[in-house]
């Protein structure tokens, strides 16, 4: 088998629904595509997966038969705009914590035979502090996070970061605030989010950017596009343009840690914990 490059492990969150967090997530993947990245986007929302909708593609496998072992992860990769890997989820595939030790051997097994050259891999999460979330969250390098201008979007963002810094050692976050009305709502929903975090947790929030409330993102949802391949001029997509320049110059990982395989090992130990923890 080929040696297999570094991986980047991206996982975007937010701490409650209804923010725009899988539309950032297909978003920033393809944008980091355009970029010249090979890029898998993975749909970890595993009980409203939709990221399937939002691209206009139609899987007829998804995760639940790699868990189940009868297909290999490469078997149910789906291409998506810019040349994208999407792995697509169920609605049906149990949460995380319920992977008996034969499916979780079988997602280990699934990520370390995977011989697609990857850059980055993005998952998108499902929203709030479920034990999914968390698992993957913890399992990934990077964390990004996604607010909106809503009393309860930041309060529900702080909680989930205070559980994953407390309880799981994640001390590193990168904010997007999305559907913004002008450059500087974007940086003061940051610096709210900033005050309260170094004040009663020890962790490092970095501002990664605003994307514009913008009726061409509204359109591009409609058309099941992208709005960087659909509008490509537009606010928006140029806002994911710009997000995805940073996020690939961030140092790549090396190590162990660069290694899919390691990512899975983390995220199926976490799970492990969790049922440990329960019984």
């Amino acid at each position: 088998m080929q040696k297999m490059r570094p991986v980047q492990v991206l996982a975007v969150t937010s701490g409650k629904g209804g923010v725009g967090k899988t539309n950032v997530s297909v978003n920033l993947a393809v944008a980091l595509a355009h970029s010249g990245q090979q890029v898998m986007l993975m749909d970890a929302d595993l009980a409203m997966a939709n990221v399937d909708v939002l691209l206009g593609i139609h899987p007829k496998l998804n995760l639940a038969h790699v868990m189940e072992g009868t297909h290999s992860l490469q078997e149910i990769i789906v291409q998506g705009p810019a040349g994208i890997h999407v792995v697509p989820a169920s609605s049906g595939v149990k949460k995380m914590a319920e992977l008996g030790p034969r499916e979780n051997a079988g997602l280990i097994h699934a990520f370390s035979e995977l011989t697609l050259p990857l850059d980055t891999l993005v998952i998108d999460t499902a929203a709030g502090i479920a034990d999914s979330v968390v698992s993957f969250a913890r399992a990934a390098r990077e964390v990004l996070v996604v607010v909106c201008d809503e009393p309860a979007s930041l309060t529900d963002a702080y909680a989930m970061i205070k559980v994953l810094s407390r309880d799981h050692g994640v001390d590193r976050f990168h904010v997007i605030a999305n559907m913004t009305h002008s450059p500087s709502e974007g940086r003061l929903l940051y610096q709210k989010l900033a005050a309260v975090c170094d004040r009663f947790l020890d962790v490092t929030l970095n501002f990664l950017g605003a994307v514009p409330f913008d009726e061409y993102l509204r359109k591009a949802v409609q058309r099941q596009q992208p709005v960087v391949e659909a509008y490509n001029a537009s606010r928006a997509a140029q806002s994911f343009m710009q997000m995805a320049e940073r996020i690939a110059k961030w140092p790549r990982p090396s190590g162990p840690d660069g290694r899919l395989e390691f990512f899975v090992e983390r995220l199926v130990q976490f799970t492990g914990e969790r049922v440990g923890d329960s019984a």
